[in-house]
């Protein structure tokens, strides 16, 4: 069962803001947005789409065909509910398990979710595979600094205020463990050079390269002034370059 879809976490999951508020309450999406193709036509792909936001916004956008692949059936009921659109579809299906047709989407997209999987390089290849030629693929994941946290959590000191935010294996890539909304939680630690290397290494060009800061207007709410003290998200543009012709070509 995936994790989504136990009742208690999943009921969990839907207090927090950016489920409550959507992409608005999102404290990435100011930087996040910036980053998105011109959609107006368009093909998208969206790798763990949960609820559905960014699916519909690109609909809305003008794109003309949204897939939003999900491995939890609560996720998807909640995505149809919220963000239904006749441009888009929803699948259950783990992203590990897509087909990834080839030369397909002009945009594949992923938000928090890569860092559930093990084998970004697989991933990646996939991706490069399914993109048309000048296609963007386009996501938000963990920080390294953030996934390398121990047990993601804060060193406090007596009064449980932050006094610093410990890293430790670095180096050493592979799963973690952290408790989340009441539950231990698995994700995978991947390094910088692993994510932006991975990228390099399947023939993506880099277009941008993003570590999300707060909004300025969001820092007097509690506890996002510390998030100026340590990367939580890191924010990802690269394109599938235009195909070289080959020798002979007209």
């Amino acid at each position: 069962m995936a994790l989504y879809d136990d009742a208690q976490f999943f009921d969990a999951y839907g207090q927090m803001a950016r489920s409550r508020g959507g992409l608005a309450a999102a404290g990435e999406w100011h930087q996040l947005r910036p980053l998105f193709p011109p959609l107006a036509g368009s093909r998208m792909l969206d790798l763990g789409c949960g609820y559905g936001w960014h699916c519909r916004y690109a609909a809305e956008q003008g794109a003309r065909e949204v897939l939003g692949i999900d491995a939890s059936r609560r996720m998807l009921a909640a995505a149809a509910e919220k963000n239904a659109h006749p441009a888009v579809t929803y699948r259950l299906c783990a992203i590990g398990d897509y087909d990834y047709p080839p030369e397909s989407w002009d945009l594949v997209f992923s938000n928090l979710a890569l860092h559930y999987i093990a084998g970004l390089d697989d991933v990646f290849a996939r991706v490069f595979r399914t993109l048309r030629p000048g296609g963007v693929f386009l996501f938000n994941i963990e920080h390294p600094t953030f996934t390398a946290g121990v047990g993601q959590q804060w060193l406090t000191d007596e009064q449980g205020r932050p006094l610093c935010w410990p890293v430790d294996d670095y180096y050493r890539p592979g799963p973690r463990q952290t408790v989340f909304l009441g539950r231990t939680v698995e994700k995978y630690h991947h390094t910088l050079t692993q994510i932006l290397g991975g990228l390099l290494a399947c023939g993506f060009c880099l277009e941008a390269v993003e570590e999300v800061v707060p909004a300025a207007d969001t820092l007097t709410q509690p506890g996002m002034a510390d998030e100026l003290r340590r990367p939580m998200m890191l924010l990802v543009r690269a394109r599938r370059p235009q195909r070289t012709p080959a020798p002979g070509d007209a």
